[in-house]
């Protein structure tokens, strides 16, 4: 492949006026743009270079999107292949040698179980509009009009998806208890609190006055990401496929962003063995850009042809820089590597703990990290043992990371999770660094003086 010369980088006072005119001109709606204020230029692999020539380590990666990080040789050197080729780049849903190299790509990394009895269904190129496609092929299939999600779940921007993310009311979504340690709704965590939130669920959809519309679907994600990164228990989420099944509900598994190994397994289900009914798959798929699919079991495909379309379900570029992707992750065991990596990150992040009281826990799966910020001097609310979140110390850590080169996202009910999302292409170096980097921003926002919220409206 033929190198290029970059592109200059704007004169280093350019990049203030770039921001000036994003916050005049852009929606008040913008997110990353208000705790990032950085004008990238130049990118590859981990590092990100700003207009205003500093370098960042980037372990937000596109919330996921990069799985190679950006820039790859293989990602780039496949669109290359496809502009030279003189191939149509916007086709519909038409068969192209493109299309048809993605889906078998796609197929060879999916659970066998699942893939031999498989369709694949292109939609609009976001994980959102990938969602509402299954929830709307369940609802056909089963002719019932319910769903089942669960307390800080993430499923995307749109409506049925805001719904089932809890961001928006749906009286046909029930929504049910997801279980997680360190702040387990029922105050006692651990298989226990796993084993309670399972009989819950079991409770009110056999229960007939539990109020629960008939489900057509339920839709998990098996590391909850923005929710403030909760791994399902591998025990749960096989008895979540259990009731499922014997009720025949179609069990949906959000892998948008827990895919294309991510979290040490090529999808996240593995782990558990489950073999779902639909798989809802988008981000790093695309190999960074815009590509969407829903996955599902055959006997689910009862859609009539254009029962459910999008215009730019066809992006040529996008299938071939996810074929790339998806093979160089498989053929150079990057899922194996992040799960490897990302328990020696785990234990270096939560041997930090001991110096800084700030850490309420350290959790994740593979390359999928968080650190929840905690107001250790103020008194646990309500029931729990916890701490209290602190927001206010999150958000001055994420702007220490940046003052430091690193580039983290905050998630969690109350942002205050910290999120490192690096790619699988992460060497062992760059890990140390990150760790590094981490820890010498929470030591500066401890130092810091920050204002406190009221701790009781948090809980």
């Amino acid at each position: 492949m033929a190198v290029t010369e970059p592109a200059p980088a704007p004169p280093l006072a350019a990049h203030e006026g770039i921001l000036r005119r994003q916050s005049l001109r852009e929606s008040a709606a913008r997110t990353y743009a208000r705790s990032l204020p950085i004008v990238p230029v130049r990118a590859r692999g981990l590092t990100i270079e700003g207009a205003d020539g500093r370098r960042y380590l980037d372990c937000l990666s596109g919330a996921g999107t990069l799985a190679l990080g950006h820039n790859h040789p293989v990602v780039l050197e496949a669109i290359k292949k496809v502009l030279d080729s003189g191939a149509p780049l916007h086709v519909l849903d038409l068969a192209t040698p493109v299309k048809d190299a993605f889906v078998t790509e796609l197929f060879s990394t999916l659970p066998r179980r699942f893939a031999d009895n498989a369709r694949v269904q292109f939609c609009g190129p976001a994980g959102t509009d990938a969602v509402e496609a299954a929830f709307k092929l369940v609802r056909a299939a089963t002719g019932r009009s319910g769903l089942l999600a669960f307390t800080g779940a993430y499923h995307g921007m749109t409506a049925g998806a805001l719904a089932a993310s809890g961001g928006a009311e749906d009286v046909r979504v029930t929504r049910l208890p997801f279980p997680q340690d360190y702040r387990c709704p029922f105050g006692i965590g651990g298989e226990a609190g796993a084993r309670t939130a399972a009989r819950w669920t079991e409770n009110l959809l056999d229960d007939p006055k539990s109020g629960t519309p008939a489900p057509a679907g339920m839709i998990f994600e098996p590391v909850q990401g923005e929710g403030g990164v909760n791994p399902a228990p591998d025990g749960w989420t096989r008895r979540m496929r259990e009731i499922t099944e014997t009720r025949s509900i179609p069990l949906i598994a959000d892998e948008v962003q827990t895919g294309v190994g991510r979290t040490g397994a090529f999808w996240a289900v593995e782990h558990s063995g489950i073999v779902p009914d639909v798989m809802v798959l988008s981000k790093a798929i695309g190999g960074s850009l815009p590509l969407a699919v829903v996955v599902y079991r055959s006997e689910l495909d009862t859609w009539q042809p254009g029962a459910h379309a999008g215009t730019f379900r066809g992006n040529q570029l996008a299938m071939a820089a996810g074929t790339a992707t998806l093979a160089y992750v498989r053929e150079n065991g990057l899922a194996e590597r992040a799960g490897v990596l990302g328990s020696r990150m785990l234990a270096s992040l939560r041997s930090l703990a001991a110096d800084h009281p700030c850490i309420g826990d350290v959790r994740g799966r593979g390359l999928m990290i968080g650190v929840e910020i905690v107001d250790p001097e103020a008194r646990p609310q309500g029931t729990g043992t916890e701490p209290p979140p602190d927001p206010v110390l999150a958000a001055a850590v994420q702007q220490e990371c940046l003052s430091r080169g690193l580039i983290v996202e905050l998630g969690g009910r109350y942002s205050t999770v910290v999120r490192l999302l690096p790619p699988l292409t992460l060497t062992d170096e760059q890990a140390t660094a990150v760790v590094d980097r981490l820890a010498d921003a929470l030591a500066a926002a401890e130092r810091s003086p920050h204002r406190r919220l009221p701790t009781g409206s948090l809980r």
